[in-house]
């Protein structure tokens, strides 16, 4: 017999949805990450197009939605899912810590993205001293010192406004044009201490101890130069964290998992939901909504299967 109706891997907004119609549902629900619940909602500062709460600190939006599903006696485990088998009526989750096994009538997968790197000279290097993907976590060290930021998607665009509200400049590196909201554009360009690099690419990270500049190349002139900064943040993309999930079949050639309207993978109790999912538009709100459908999937694939 299953321990559970419903195992959730990952507690980003896409899993806590996913819990909280799950255990309405009348399943019994364990939801597991390995860090504390929120995802990248965490690391954002400000959130302003989840409707109904304005802007709103990440982190915040995180406490609320977790409180919601202790609400309602949802199980949370810290736990790395290293691997998920199809037992056809009965799935296995396999996690690091201590080789625990857990078995679910259905499970969904709610693992989110992790960051793409550039690849460029001198990333590895000063990786966690002095490059970053987190400005809520490492935002503080820059205030009156020079940051770059690269990437011109949301992310990028946020953050930049962000930092510069107690950074002495930002500059902005994107390889070719901003593409964020045009709100979150014009806002950040009407910055006094923010400046636009666009189209240009990072050659490499340069300094000695600590990380001293950045050196650029410009597309259109070839022209190569070099931008003082002691912090550098990274936007520029996200890779599916679905390693653990290649045996089930439900990849695309890029990771992602594959999935219908109803959020089903081609494996019968086995769903997605989030930023891991094929889609088009990864936000928080985007997020709750496939967790709900994917959810309300499994409670009708667990009757059925009853």
């Amino acid at each position: 017999m299953a321990d559970y109706d419903l195992i959730i891997i990952g507690a980003g907004p896409a899993g806590m949805t996913a819990a909280v119609y799950g255990a309405r549902a009348s399943l019994s629900v364990l939801m597991l990450d390995r860090l504390a619940p929120g995802g990248k909602m965490i690391d954002t500062s400000e959130i302003q197009n989840y409707t109904g709460m304005g802007t709103v600190e990440g982190a915040e939006l995180a406490v609320r939605m977790f409180r919601h599903t202790q609400e309602l006696n949802v199980e949370f485990d810290y736990r790395t899912v290293l691997e998920v088998q199809d037992g056809g009526a009965e799935k296995t989750v396999v996690c690091e810590e201590e080789g625990r096994v857990y078995t679910a009538k259905s499970v969904i997968l709610c693992t989110g993205t992790t960051p793409r790197l550039l690849g460029a000279t001198g990333e590895e290097r000063f990786t966690g001293n002095g490059i970053s993907w987190c400005a809520v976590c490492d935002g503080a060290g820059c205030r009156d010192r020079d940051t770059v930021v690269i990437g011109g998607g949301n992310s990028a665009v946020e953050e930049a406004a962000y930092l510069a509200g107690f950074a002495k400049s930002v500059t902005v590196v994107v390889r070719s044009r901003l593409s964020a909201d045009p709100i979150a554009c014009d806002k950040l360009l009407g910055l006094d201490n923010v400046k636009l690099y666009a189209g240009h690419d990072v050659l490499e990270f340069c300094g000695g101890k600590k990380l001293e500049a950045v050196r650029l190349r410009s597309r259109e002139t070839g022209e190569e130069f070099s931008v003082s900064c002691g912090q550098v943040f990274e936007y520029i993309g996200q890779i599916p964290a679905t390693g653990g999930f290649s045996g089930l079949g439900v990849l695309n050639e890029r990771g992602y998992i594959e999935v219908n309207g109803q959020m089903e993978t081609k494996v019968p109790g086995i769903f997605g939901a989030g930023d891991c999912v094929t889609k088009n538009l990864r936000q928080v709100i985007t997020a709750c909504a496939d967790g709900a459908i994917a959810a309300q999937s499994a409670a009708r694939y667990v009757r059925n299967l009853n």
